[in-house]
């Protein structure tokens, strides 16, 4: 087990617009501010593509699928972080039946808006590896 305690230095609200990709955005947000290690507080919009992956397997590594499809949803929740300048985010979308989501993958287009909130923390430990087995 590892552990780190901080403080979050900023929180920033992103503002994605109609047909933006939500991860190349996050991404090019991320280098241009220099944001070391961070956490998704919130987000909420809707997208016209999804495109995600998921664990497949108990295994490890495990296998993978990558579920994508053209369908206006909604997004409910984005999660993970910023670890060690690289964006781990997973997301969550709905329609009038169920949620599904997973890792978030290129190509989830915005349809209306994403708000996205996010926690820069205020150390920059090395997390790079936190999301490795």
């Amino acid at each position: 087990m590892h552990h780190i305690r901080t403080n979050f230095t900023d929180i920033y609200a992103l503002h994605l617009n109609n047909g933006d990709d939500i991860l190349e955005s996050l991404r090019q947000f991320v280098t241009e501010q220099k944001i070391h290690n961070a956490v998704f507080l919130s987000a909420f919009g809707s997208v016209t593509h999804y495109h995600f992956h998921v664990v497949a397997s108990g295994d490890l590594p495990p296998a993978e699928e990558y579920p994508r499809g053209e369908k206006a949803l909604d997004v409910v929740a984005i999660t993970g972080g910023v670890l060690s300048g690289r964006v781990h985010a997973h997301i969550t979308f709905t329609d009038d039946k169920i949620a599904f989501g997973g890792h978030l993958e290129p190509g989830c287009k915005v349809l209306t808006f994403i708000n996205i909130y996010l926690g820069v923390m205020a150390a920059d430990d090395d997390m790079s590896r936190w999301d490795t087995f």
